[in-house]
């Protein structure tokens, strides 16, 4: 699973990468974020051209859901879950892509809980594979998202048996292209090659999604 990740690299790179014609200016670096949280969405616009960027609730409620309060809302889809109910639709419709430049997962070392931090070897921003949803009562709107996870290659699996699916940039077109065929959105959910990722000690106070700053990079003395 992936349960915290960060963005921290320049807004104008995030517009690069995803190709946005409108940089968001209010995208502020992140070190830690949490569920439940606010996070940055990368999708077509009505258009079905332009890309845009939006911040969505990370949980995701399913729009046929009784009410957005209660219930299981995953922050992880499982890339062989797809299928299920709180996925289907989304998958075949509502398709994004989540910026990052990289994610935590955890060792234990006795009673503690060691953070790690995963990130491309250049250090550069990347996109998850996300699924997003709107749900409402005809009155309120929520939206909400989730990232899908895969098998981890072998620079996560020392650590965690799932990892993020990260999409190529060549491949973010073909993901967010509603026209796309099942199965080659399917041949994306595979793990990012190893000798593209490194992994790197993290601090401590990560634990407390509470904390947002560079420190939580730090490794603790």
């Amino acid at each position: 699973m992936c349960g915290r990740f960060t963005l921290s690299k320049p807004v104008q790179a995030v517009a690069e990468l995803f190709k946005l014609a409108e940089p968001p200016a209010e995208l502020a670096p992140r070190y830690n974020i949490a569920p439940s949280q606010p996070v940055a969405a990368v999708a077509p616009k009505r258009d079905g051209i332009s890309r845009g960027l939006a911040f969505l609730k990370w949980g995701l409620v399913p729009s046929w859901a009784n009410d957005a309060t209660s219930g299981y809302k995953p922050t992880n889809a499982r890339s062989d879950s797809l299928h299920k109910p709180t996925f289907r639709e989304a998958f075949r419709f509502k398709r994004c892509l989540i910026p990052a430049d990289g994610f935590y997962e955890w060792k234990a070392e006795g009673k503690k809980k060691l953070p790690v931090h995963f990130r491309m070897t250049d250090g550069g921003v990347f996109g998850m594979a996300g699924l997003w949803e709107v749900w409402t009562d005809g009155t309120t709107k929520l939206a909400t998202c989730c990232l899908i996870t895969t098998e981890a290659n072998e620079v996560v699996g020392a650590y965690h048996d799932r990892m993020p699916v990260i999409v190529p940039p060549e491949m973010h077109a073909a993901w967010l292209d509603l026209d796309t065929p099942e199965h080659e959105l399917r041949t994306l959910l595979r793990p990012y090659p190893a000798e593209g990722m490194s992994a790197h000690p993290a601090n401590p106070i990560v634990n407390r999604a509470t904390v947002e700053g560079p420190e939580c990079l730090t490794p603790a003395a």
